[in-house]
């Protein structure tokens, strides 16, 4: 611990002034005490006028209420809190279109005070601006969860969203039908006219998907030429007239056809795998059956 009696009253305010990072002395009712650092001007506006405020006077209700929160978890746990937040302009009063269009992430570190700051009990809290690593992180989740060719879902996405739709049914009925597609004759692309074609015929039929499918609808590449869509809160009637028009519009704008086998989640299955199951049987019964068509269970 730094011996403060070394520095002068002058030195200690000109050390907290220098502080890259906000630091906010903030009490229990939510007043702006004192307002120390935030020097580094790539990701802090001044924030001296804060003091004297109270968060409800500078952020939107429900935002506010929130940091009262924090400052109520950190006084009574009396030790550090450490949070993630986003602030957007439509948590700031007062300053509309004229803030941020993008979020801006902190990691707030809230630290109780020893002693009282204006006949309250009180805590520091420091901001540090992580929207920077926000994104990559972002990024970097999106890439882990995106495949390369296609742009659409990975197998990856794909098992955790079933998982997720699988047990929302489990647990509500909320119904989910799902198609296992592929692109007829593949092979012969491939053979035909090369890799790079094939390559072109899954990214033309995946950007079908995306434009053809409902914004609810779930499209994934399950691998090689075959894909998955998994359409929330539909039932396998629903979604039949829903596959045949993705069918259709594949045909028209690709020139390749498909074929697909349809089924849902049903109060017997176990695991989201028993309805991939009867969907993959139903695309084999499609092709046995001539291609280009979709075929339920």
């Amino acid at each position: 611990m730094a011996d403060l009696s070394l520095f002068s009253n002058d030195q200690i305010a000109a050390l907290l002034s220098a502080l890259p990072d906000p630091a906010f002395i903030l009490t229990r009712s939510g007043r702006y005490a004192a307002v120390f650092g935030g020097t580094d001007s790539r990701y802090y506006h001044d924030g001296s006028g804060l003091v004297g405020k109270s968060l409800d006077d500078v952020l939107h209700p429900e935002k506010a209420a929130w940091f009262h929160a924090q400052i109520a978890i950190a006084l009574a746990a009396q030790g550090l809190h450490v949070v993630e937040y986003a602030l957007g302009r439509e948590d700031v009063r007062g300053i509309g279109t004229d803030g941020p269009a993008e979020l801006i992430w902190f990691e707030g570190r809230v630290q109780p005070l020893a002693y009282p700051v204006l006949d309250e009990d009180a805590v520091l809290w420091v901001a540090s601006n992580i929207t920077a690593s926000k994104k990559l992180e972002a990024l970097l989740r999106m890439q882990s969860e995106t495949d390369s060719l296609s742009g659409l879902a990975n197998r990856r996405k794909l098992m955790s969203s079933l998982t997720e739709h699988f047990e929302l049914f489990a647990r509500y009925k909320t119904p989910a039908a799902v198609l296992i597609f592929d692109i007829d004759h593949f092979k012969n692309i491939n053979d035909a006219q090369g890799h790079l074609a094939g390559d072109k015929a899954i990214a033309a039929t995946a950007d079908v998907c995306r434009r053809a499918l409902r914004a609810t609808d779930f499209p994934a590449r399950l691998g090689g030429d075959e894909f998955v869509v998994l359409m929330p809160h539909t039932d396998s009637e629903q979604a039949l007239p829903i596959a045949e028009r993705l069918r259709l519009r594949i045909a028209e704008q690709t020139g390749a056809t498909i074929s697909g086998g349809l089924s849902e989640m049903t109060p017997g299955d176990l695991s989201y795998e028993e309805v991939l199951k009867r969907a993959d049987d139903a695309l084999y019964r499609a092709k046995r059956d001539g291609r280009n068509r979709i075929v339920r269970p």
